[in-house]
């Protein structure tokens, strides 16, 4: 800078001591490529940014007569050169470097002194944002800058030569430069780089940064979805040269000024320097492959997916807890089915179709829907039993000793009023029966006199005869005694209404046929309510069993195939717990 404005200051005061026509000639000549519109006190050119300078060549341009008149005030003019002499001069500099680099220049030539050297290109990027995941198209939308450096040869100056010159720019289409693109590039045009000038200075280095947004294919692995781990790689190399003309060096990423996605977070971007051989040529075919490492945030998933799917498969349970005599059992297991085959829907949309891997959600999910599906299986099993037609015949033996006396006993349950039965049955004498009933003829006789009625038995009718024919000289009635086969029941006849014997079966054997019919019937129905109790029984035993077993299967389900997954806490920690 002082030797700039030393080379400028000099002539200046040399100038203020000659003539003021010499002063005017003298910026005449330096500055040729003002505009000739310019006006005093107002002047434009893209060359220069100093106003003090273009009001002293106004002057000298429009009133050379004022110096030429006496006026001449050379104090002035070297004081205001002097406050002028930090104007840059870079204008004119630049004008000429540009012509002198550009002399000659031919963007098509690889710029290295020796054409058997190989030009080393240093490549990286700065990632600014990651826009989109496609997991269905499997493609990579990122904000990156691109950063290369190289060295032009043919590019090189000597800053003393042309002074306040420290770098010039130029358009991507004069210079040479690499060709390097994005090999997995998804782009409907390919090369989505912006065309940005190309930054040189006086050694010869060129930096070139070209913003872009890339579309890159990835492989997305949905084999732990939402607890998974993505790994992208942008793969860089140039197109056409090979190693031995252009060598790519790699350099770190930059992620300072990441913007942050709401869906993953950024782990890391390593870069790493392949080289590869194709069988067309001997030598090798370096790039530069920057890897993406991002972890889905489950936060998202969690609350829309996973817990309305396990409060889903909570309320299949409920099936096996609801009476089986409310009848709403069967459409509460179709209704969780279906509510999970919504869910499915949802999971399928979002999922490649892919058959390499099950997503983990999918698992559990289709898991779940198993579990429902055979606890309807099981309600149909439930309702048969309970609803079982006591005409359809017994309970078999087998399934009376498995679901009555085994699982009754594992699941500490037992019938209803068996307690009370038991209770009464050790602790009331035995009651005799109506057949064993004995009365002698004392008894009868007894009875006779204060009832005046005459015992018949029950049963046996088709036999009966008369045994004994009393008159009790007391009362004067008759006592009779009918006495069936050994063992059977009695009955008391008035004697007043004694008939003869053939009249008194047959009246006796209707009464007897419809006293059997009615005990029958009686017999039959605590025999089947007895048989349905026992069905209902065994029903309720097979709700308490799957309700056991499918609450620890839905348990252990729920936790070995979503903590399978190999970032688990990791993610559960940082997303719902930060």
């Amino acid at each position: 800078m002082r030797a700039s404005l030393f080379s400028f200051v000099r002539p200046i005061i040399h100038l203020a001591r000659s003539p003021a026509s010499s002063i005017c000639s003298w910026i005449h000549a330096g500055e040729e490529e003002i505009s000739r519109s310019c006006t005093v006190g107002n002047i434009y050119s893209p060359g220069f940014t100093d106003v003090r300078f273009f009001k002293l060549y106004a002057f000298c341009v429009y009133e050379p007569t004022a110096l030429q008149q006496g006026d001449d005030n050379s104090s002035d003019i070297f004081m205001f050169s002097v406050q002028t002499s930090s104007v840059s001069h870079q204008g004119p500099n630049q004008r000429r470097l540009y012509s002198d680099l550009m002399n000659g220049y031919n963007p098509l030539v690889r710029p290295v002194q020796n054409d058997s050297q190989s030009l080393i290109v240093s490549f990286g990027l700065t990632l600014m944002q990651i826009m989109d995941v496609d997991e269905k198209n499997q493609v990579l939308t990122t904000n990156i800058w691109l950063q290369l450096y190289w060295t032009d040869y043919y590019l090189q100056w000597n800053p003393l030569d042309y002074p306040g010159v420290s770098n010039v720019r130029f358009p991507d289409h004069l210079i040479w430069k690499p060709d390097i693109l994005l090999y997995n590039s998804a782009d409907e045009r390919f090369d989505a780089t912006f065309r940005t000038n190309i930054l040189v200075n006086s050694s010869g280095t060129c930096s070139y940064l070209p913003p872009g947004i890339f579309k890159s294919t990835c492989h997305i692995d949905v084999r732990w979805f939402p607890f998974d781990v993505q790994r992208c790689d942008l793969k860089f190399g140039s197109w056409t040269y090979g190693g031995w003309s252009l060598d790519l060096k790699v350099m770190d990423a930059d992620i300072s000024n990441y913007i942050a996605n709401g869906e993953w977070d950024l782990v890391e971007v390593p870069g790493q320097r392949n080289e590869h051989f194709y069988g067309c040529c001997e030598e090798p075919y370096p790039d530069v492959t920057f890897t993406v490492v991002m972890r889905r945030r489950t936060l998202y998933y969690g609350l829309n997916l996973l817990i309305p799917c396990v409060l889903i498969s909570t309320l299949a349970l409920l099936v096996f807890l609801l009476p089986a005599d409310s009848g709403e059992k069967i459409s509460l297991g179709i209704t969780v089915l279906l509510s999970l085959t919504v869910f499915m829907l949802l999971v399928a949309e979002i999922m490649p179709a892919t058959s390499d891997s099950v997503p983990l959600i999918a698992e559990y999910f289709a898991t779940t829907m198993v579990i429902v599906g055979l606890s309807v299986i099981a309600t149909v099993l439930v309702l048969q039993y309970h609803h079982h037609d006591p005409d359809g015949g017994k309970m078999p033996k087998w399934t009376r000793v498995i679901l009555l006396h085994w699982c009754a006993w594992f699941l500490r349950m037992r019938r209803p009023g068996e307690e009370r039965v038991r209770s009464a049955c050790h602790n009331k004498p035995r009651r005799s029966s109506l057949t064993s009933i004995d009365l002698n003829m004392s008894t009868s006789a007894s009875q006779c006199t204060n009832g005046n009625m005459l015992y018949v038995g029950v049963r046996g009718l088709e036999s009966i005869h008369c045994s004994t024919a009393a008159t009790s000289s007391d009362s004067g009635v008759l006592c009779g005694r009918l006495v069936g086969r050994a063992g059977e029941d009695e009955m008391l006849i008035p004697a007043g209404q004694v008939t003869p014997v053939g009249s008194l079966e047959i009246e006796m054997a209707k009464i007897l046929d419809e006293v059997r019919y009615i005990a029958k019937r009686f017999r039959d129905q605590d025999e089947g309510e007895s048989v349905c109790n026992e069905w209902k029984f065994a029903a309720s035993v097979i709700d308490r069993l799957c309700l056991m077993a499918f609450s620890l299967f839905t348990i252990l389900c729920t936790i070995g195939i979503l903590m399978s997954a190999p970032n688990f806490v990791e993610a559960i920690s940082k997303d719902f717990f930060t």
